[in-house]
């Protein structure tokens, strides 16, 4: 996985743009204008399906992945 790679959900639609990968999460750019959150958002490496034409594609559909999604603020919690 390399940063700046589109991050797609298994529907396809956009989930974000790597940032870098940080232990076992891919850290989401946050200056994504489609993001709805400010800040960084973290993706589980463990929902990469994998790479596909360029993007990372995920085992979950776009939806779903948002509401795994993990933010700057939960993170410094774990």
């Amino acid at each position: 996985i390399q940063d700046h790679m589109p991050v797609v959900g298994s529907d396809g639609r956009n989930v974000g743009i790597v940032d870098k990968v940080e232990g076992d999460w891919i850290k989401l750019t946050k200056n994504d204008p489609r993001s709805e959150t400010e800040g960084h958002r973290y993706v589980p490496l463990s929902t990469v399906a994998g790479l596909d034409g360029g993007m990372v594609r995920l085992s979950m559909p776009a939806a779903q992945a948002q509401e795994a999604m993990e933010t700057d603020e939960s993170m410094e919690q774990k």
